[in-house]
């Protein structure tokens, strides 16, 4: 278990540098009182395992800059891997103060080493801007809590050079606000530049949180976690009201087209919230307690093991 005595922590992501595991987690103090409040009082820490089940602290990795900037208000969860320079990148997402953390964009720092971070420029690496902004939902107001673009999960292109983010969005034009979720989708040739892309899914709920873009056995899926209040009418009609959690898509392209699979819900009965998929020792599913009869939990769960079915559907039942 990933936890920390005086500080919740929830969302997380992985990277294994070849002798280690290293995780970087959002967390908040304690003594803000209101678990609710966490988001507006946090910074990002560091910690580093070799079985996922006992960690090192390292601190803290990344936290809000200086005002006045576009992430002076709250870094949020983003992802980390090596690029082709051989430097490290981290992704992260960002608010400012000014704008009363209501405007999301994606942010970027590199460092030599997993320990040490310097945001490239002012950070900010990618907003809802150019001829694709159109695809996405900007003018927020009256229909959403905020505007959207956050969560990013980098990756190489497996289908020529150069590298995918996906991250959390919203479409244009959706009737239905609770329709109107999607995963958004920029590409890069270097991991410095980037033009962002039309959706590469819509709909289902009013937002898919923290994607996750992996392979598995040949098959694309994409995790992502979600609130049953945000569920869209035609989905519950088709699939029931779902529980709070981890869900996926299935592929056979990292573009797309995703589809649902019949019974997407991979776990919400534990409360494991804002998981991610690694490989150790077989296929392991880390997230963190989002809940149960003690309320929030704000900690990391040991790893539980998922499974593959024959149809590519996934499980964390043998």
């Amino acid at each position: 278990m990933l936890a920390l005595e005086d500080h919740w922590v929830w969302d997380s992501w992985y990277l294994h540098d070849g002798n280690s595991w290293h995780c970087w987690y959002l967390k908040a103090p304690k003594s803000i009182g209101d678990p609710d409040l966490r988001h507006w009082n946090v910074t990002q820490g560091h910690a580093v395992s070799d079985d996922l089940v006992t960690w090192e602290h390292r601190g803290t990795s990344l936290a809000p800059a200086e005002g006045p900037a576009w992430d002076d208000k709250t870094t949020w969860t983003g992802s980390t891997l090596r690029g082709d320079d051989g430097y490290w990148h981290y992704f992260y997402t960002g608010t400012s103060a000014a704008e009363g953390a209501l405007i999301q964009r994606i942010g970027h720092a590199v460092g030599k080493d997993l320990e040490t971070w310097e945001r490239v420029g002012d950070g900010l690496c990618l907003d809802l801007t150019g001829p694709n902004a159109a695809h996405y939902e900007t003018d927020w107001e009256g229909a959403w809590h905020d505007r959207a673009m956050r969560d990013p999960w980098v990756m190489k292109d497996p289908d020529g050079p150069g590298w995918l983010m996906y991250f959390t969005a919203r479409a244009a034009g959706i009737d239905e606000t609770n329709d109107a979720g999607c995963i958004g989708l920029a590409t890069s040739p270097d991991l410095m530049t980037w033009t962002l892309e039309p959706p590469v899914f819509i709909g289902g709920w009013g937002q898919l949180e923290v994607p996750q873009v992996l392979q598995i056995d040949g098959r694309w899926h994409c995790l992502f976690c979600m609130d049953p209040e945000h569920q869209a009418r035609g989905n519950a009609e088709r699939n029931g009201r779902i529980g709070r959690g981890t869900h996926y898509l299935i592929s056979e392209s990292p573009r797309g087209p995703w589809r649902l699979p019949d019974g997407d819900a991979l776990d919400t009965k534990v409360l494991r919230y804002a998981a991610r998929i690694v490989e150790h020792d077989g296929l392991k599913l880390l997230g963190f307690r989002d809940g149960g009869p003690d309320g929030f939990g704000g900690y990391i769960m040991d790893p539980a093991p998922v499974f593959r079915r024959a149809d590519g559907t996934l499980t964390l039942e043998r």
